[in-house]
């Protein structure tokens, strides 16, 4: 069945498991699951959230079983199935804790591939780009999934998110640490994503999606280029262009949407559902053509819009953005951060959002980032106890479905 723009949503949040003790990455997904289910399967269906792998064992994906059109109670349904979860790793001596990156991990030695259903495409993948690395196993991150019904609503989507696509970092960076020190990047998670299969770059391109607006032209000059890379690679052609396709935001032909995949992970259900409403809306805005046309929204390469969302993963909402062209399109004629376009933004729409929602957003533009707030708690430089004792913190926080106060 197909949806019109913004009639339904779908929202992905990937959680790491941890050792309670050693506070190492716990590669135990699939006891979960057998503890939940009395066996071993990719899926679990929760009712109105489902439970699945992901490529590494530590990582479990929560999800909106289909689409919904509800987003007030969302968090609070996650948030029950978190609950739940924590309860089933409880004799597992693990639990789940949030955020796009696991501060200490070492990849090489503590990453473990899925090994069950759909293992021969993650084996695949491991052979083709090597998954021990940061970028491949110790990211997790919200998926937002967008409704379009026909080619005259991709155009207009594709054009609002490419515009949108470049600040979203400002607003979600969490990924701060690797190996324990600060990257010197708040979105370390999008640093990684930018190169991680840099043997094939026909996957990812810049991450901001090329100058496509129909569903022919998108696989002319965006599948079937994957495709022919992947070709010398994928022998027994188990790979699907629609998962191939690596960009920031991705085109699903096959359930006519369009994901967003540059947010980071938050700290809790409540943070990350309130994002996901606040990019709705400012999308909604751009589709209405209200502060810049279509064809203005078209117009931007992908280049130019690389440059500043290369800026946004760097300093997130501290971020200068210079460009007057790009400024102009949120009515601001002078150069500023990131976060004040955010807070324009906000104003501008906070009206078609909740109270309980607006209050959500309000602390994050006020405090910053959770990356901005994680480096406050722990300092740019501390030690592993310090690191451990913050996110411990960020998954008590998890756990309560409660914002991350410093």
């Amino acid at each position: 069945m197909s949806y019109h723009l913004f009639e339904v949503f779908g929202i992905e949040l990937e959680y790491m498991l941890v050792n309670r003790n050693s506070m190492k990455v716990a590669p135990v997904v699939d006891k979960l699951i057998e503890a939940k289910t009395g066996e071993i399967t990719s899926d679990v269906d929760n009712g109105i959230i489902e439970w699945s792998n992901e490529l590494v064992a530590h990582v479990v994906e929560l999800k909106t079983n289909g689409p919904t059109a509800d987003l007030e109670t969302l968090d609070e349904l996650f948030a029950e199935n978190i609950k739940e979860i924590n309860n089933l790793l409880i004799p597992l001596d693990s639990t789940l804790w949030p955020t796009a990156s696991h501060p200490l991990m070492d990849p090489a030695s503590e990453m473990k591939l899925w090994e069950h259903s759909y293992s021969k495409i993650y084996a695949l993948y491991n052979r083709i780009f090597d998954c021990r690395g940061h970028g491949w196993s110790n990211v997790q991150s919200m998926h937002l999934n967008l409704p379009f019904f026909d080619d005259t609503e991709f155009e207009k989507l594709h054009a609002a998110v490419r515009i949108i696509l470049p600040i979203i970092p400002a607003l979600s960076a969490s990924s701060p640490f690797f190996d324990g020190k600060f990257t010197g990047f708040k979105d370390s998670r999008m640093e990684v994503y930018k190169t991680n299969q840099k043997e094939i770059p026909q996957m990812t391109g810049k991450v901001i999606p090329e100058q496509v607006f129909s569903k022919d032209e998108y696989y002319s000059r965006i599948f079937e280029p994957i495709n022919k890379a992947i070709k010398p690679y994928d022998t027994e052609n188990i790979l699907d262009h629609h998962f191939l396709n690596s960009r920031g935001a991705i085109a699903r032909f096959d359930r006519n949407a369009i994901e967003i995949r540059v947010i980071d992970l938050q700290e809790c259900p409540k943070a990350d559902v309130s994002i996901a409403v606040l990019i709705i809306e400012v999308l909604k805005l751009l589709v209405s053509e209200e502060w810049v046309s279509l064809e203005d929204q078209k117009s931007w390469h992908e280049e130019d819009l690389f440059k500043i969302f290369n800026t946004a993963i760097k300093d997130a909402e501290a971020t200068q953005i210079s460009d007057l062209r790009y400024l102009s399109i949120f009515d601001i004629e002078e150069a500023c951060n990131a976060g004040k376009i955010w807070q324009k933004l906000y104003e501008r729409v906070k009206k078609g959002i909740s109270a309980k929602h607006q209050s959500t957003l309000e602390f994050i533009l006020e405090n910053g980032s959770l990356s901005s707030r994680i480096l406050k708690a722990a300092g740019n430089d501390p030690s592993e106890p310090k690191l451990k004792a913050v996110y411990s913190r960020l998954g008590e926080c998890l756990a309560e479905n409660r914002l991350f106060k410093v």
